[in-house]
């Protein structure tokens, strides 16, 4: 494979899932850790990701205010108009981080009377311009690659709520892997915000679907509803349907 399209693979690996690992990237493209790392570095060098200790991140997902920099912007936009939709009056709700809730909490209707607990600061910021809205943020150690509250202080804090709904972005989905991630401290989060919860929505863009990372969050049985950029009824979606509510 020419360099030209190892670094486009990588792009590719690093929009979808927001974080790629070095030693994943070793193994799918078959070079060595060596290869890939200069191949990050001018990469980085580029401006075109975020190098971190060993892998890389993202830039629409580091700097999700750039509204240029999002990786399928517009995708992300139909699956949080679906959401939304989950959201009703009164609610007590628990939401995550990432581009696609970022979406979400700027649809939400400013006359959509709520509670919202988040794990994010981000996502907190954009919900606080809801003057309807009660917005709790969650504290803990902030995570720099996710920008997401972790450890053992919101873990604790989560246990202590119950909401209706959670609504979560994900790195990956499939029928086999469940709900999987690459980052031990935001799978266990995740673990604990779905305990939390009476029902939960997975949101996904259709190029995410079917693919695995290396760490478990859950069974796909342990969510109620699917959120993809694809209509419910795409053949693409025929298999989670036995599982789960497609919106």
């Amino acid at each position: 494979m020419l360099k030209e399209e190892r670094q486009a693979f990588i792009i590719k690996q690093i929009n979808l899932h927001n974080k790629v690992l070095s030693s994943d990237l070793s193994v799918k493209l078959n070079v060595s850790e060596d290869t890939v790392r200069r191949d990050l570095n001018e990469l980085a060098e580029s401006g075109k990701i975020l190098k971190v200790h060993g892998g890389a991140l993202s830039r629409s997902f580091h700097y999700p205010f750039q509204q240029s920099d999002v990786y399928a912007k517009e995708s992300k936009k139909e699956i949080a108009r679906k959401v939304i939709q989950l959201i009703k009056e009164e609610m007590i709700v628990l939401v995550g981080g990432g581009t696609t809730m970022i979406e979400v909490a700027r649809m939400i209707p400013d006359s959509l009377t709520c509670t919202v607990f988040t794990v994010s600061p981000l996502v907190a910021l954009e919900l606080a311009e809801r003057s309807s809205v009660n917005v709790f943020l969650l504290g803990g150690q902030l995570s720099k690659n996710s920008h997401i509250s972790i450890g053992a202080q919101v873990i604790s804090q989560l246990s202590e709520i119950k909401v209706d709904l959670c609504i979560l972005g994900t790195n990956s989905v499939s029928i086999e892997g469940g709900v999987t991630d690459s980052d031990w401290e935001v799978v266990q989060v995740k673990k604990a915000m779905i305990k939390s919860a009476n029902r939960t929505a997975i949101m996904s863009i259709a190029e995410k679907l079917g693919s695995n990372q290396n760490m478990k969050v859950c069974e796909l049985n342990a969510i109620h509803y699917l959120a993809t950029d694809l209509s419910p009824d795409d053949s693409e979606l025929s298999d989670y349907t036995r599982v789960l509510t497609l919106l």
